[in-house]
């Protein structure tokens, strides 16, 4: 079955460019974000990886570690990522995980489970579904699945948008509305009676109908 979002993520044990994980174990008590790739030496994914490597301060700073997947041998990754620092001006700063027997695609449910071989003489178009960005939790409970297809790049400053977003409605009883950005104003959670509103926000907030209650963002801790 396909994987949902409250899902605990599957464990692993693979081999990476920065040796081998077990993956629950590598996350520990950090978030982590999972992003995958259908071939090495794809166009899109090469531009991803180091845009990826450039920002990796933001997601240190959200204590978001960073890994990714690619169905093809480590060593091949080695090899893509000096072209990667040739063209993007950034070589992956992150474990790159290898995938050659297809077994970690099929376990989240990126290839279909009954998927036959190796990634040797299978092309990117095999893989196509191999595209997906998983944000995971210290709990090993994945909270975001994205799913793109190999035509289109990923949004990375989205992800780090969301999860600011997922962070603070972590913490705090609150929704974010639509191209919520950090610091702008949140919406009192369903699940927060009036009452109870009124002990967190003594405030009151602003409600331009009965079931929009809108507050300041709660102070980042």
């Amino acid at each position: 079955m396909a994987l949902q979002l409250g899902d605990v993520a599957p464990d692993f044990e693979a081999d990476t460019t920065e040796g081998r994980i077990r993956f629950h174990d590598w996350v520990g008590d950090s978030w982590c974000i999972l992003f995958s790739h259908p071939k090495d030496f794809t166009p899109v994914c090469t531009t991803e990886l180091g845009y990826m490597a450039r920002i990796k301060p933001e997601f240190e700073r959200r204590n978001v570690k960073i890994v990714g997947l690619s169905v093809d041998p480590v060593g091949n990754h080695a090899k893509w990522s000096d072209d990667i620092r040739e063209t993007q001006g950034n070589a992956p700063n992150y474990p790159m995980i290898g995938d050659p027997d297809l077994e970690i695609s099929k376990l989240y449910g990126m290839l279909p489970a009954d998927t036959r071989g190796s990634s040797e003489g299978r092309t990117p178009a095999d893989n196509q579904t191999v595209r997906n960005v998983f944000l995971i939790g210290p709990d090993k409970k994945i909270k975001l699945i994205l799913i793109y297809p190999m035509t289109t790049g990923r949004n990375f400053d989205e992800v780090l948008r969301v999860i600011d977003s997922i962070q603070l409605t972590a913490k705090h009883r609150v929704a974010t509305p639509v191209n919520w950005k950090q610091g702008e104003d949140v919406i009192i959670a369903g699940s927060v009676t009036d009452d109870e509103a009124r002990q967190i926000y003594p405030g009151g907030w602003k409600s331009p109908k009965p079931y929009i209650r809108i507050v300041p963002q709660p102070r980042v801790q």
